[in-house]
């Protein structure tokens, strides 16, 4: 079972395969094993590697916990660096998605290729009463509910009509695995975010991809991000909801594949 040191933190990491390194970071309720059926056909092509975020699957606590993704993405960096992986593709889901921007800008030559599944712009989509309504929900929820009863109340929201039992299953059993610290530092950080005058400053090859019935982050997000941007793509996965990589993997990856192999 990989592990890394950066700074007072273990950092907890999935890697199969060969070839040009792919690095995976997961949404604010999931963990590298909600990348299974990535891991799975993408190894074949890559070197995939799915980090547990601070805070999240088998990685340690932050000693405090996190106001920005910024924090995010230095840890990031210091795994990368302990890889001694100097240049990636970078992808990044939701909540994910935010830190693999903020990755993109403060370390912009150690990107290939980037792609922000299901993005979100945080509080740049909100108004100020939006935003803090949103953050004592998120709060409110990890302090006075159970993880199973947090899982219960997200998943019709996090999943179209279209998903499978199986994917059900899957998402509320890892949803179960969150913990306070990463939970309450991935809530203040999109309290806190706002990149959008970033995105015009990235100037490496974007996909972005959006489940159709994401009514988390609803496919105006993705629009608003992609017309930001000044090399972009934009695809919508047909049916997919929020966690559209879990529920129709297979034209995610091939999405993926297909623009990782693209010469640009």
């Amino acid at each position: 079972m990989p592990f890394v040191k950066v700074e007072d933190l273990s950092i907890h990491y999935e890697i199969e395969g060969n070839g040009e390194p792919l690095v995976l970071l997961h949404g604010m309720s999931n963990n590298s094993q909600s990348w299974k059926e990535q891991i799975q056909e993408l190894k074949e092509h890559y070197t995939v590697i799915a980090w547990d975020a601070p805070g999240y699957g088998k990685s340690s606590d932050p000693a405090e916990e996190y106001r920005n993704f910024k924090e995010f993405a230095r840890i990031l960096n210091g795994m990368l660096d302990q890889l001694k992986l100097e240049k990636i593709h970078l992808l990044g889901h939701s909540m994910g998605a935010a830190i693999a921007i903020e990755y993109c800008s403060l370390y912009p030559n150690k990107v290939n290729k980037l792609i922000l599944a299901d993005s979100t712009r945080g509080a740049a989509a909100l108004s100020p009463e939006e935003n803090e309504t949103k953050l004592k929900n998120r709060l409110f929820s990890i302090e006075n509910l159970s993880t199973k009863e947090m899982a219960e109340k997200r998943i019709q929201a996090l999943l179209s009509p279209h998903a499978s039992e199986n994917v059900h299953t899957r998402v509320k059993e890892i949803m179960t695995q969150i913990r306070p610290a990463g939970y309450r530092s991935v809530a203040y950080s999109l309290y806190h975010l706002n990149q959008m005058s970033m995105l015009s400053h990235i100037v490496v090859p974007v996909l972005v991809i959006c489940g159709e019935l994401d009514t988390v982050t609803p496919i105006k997000e993705s629009e608003a991000i992609h017309e930001k941007l000044i090399n972009s793509r934009l695809v919508i996965i047909p049916d997919g909801g929020h966690l559209c990589y879990q529920e129709n993997p297979r034209m995610f990856n091939s999405s993926i594949l297909e623009f990782l192999k693209d010469i640009e």
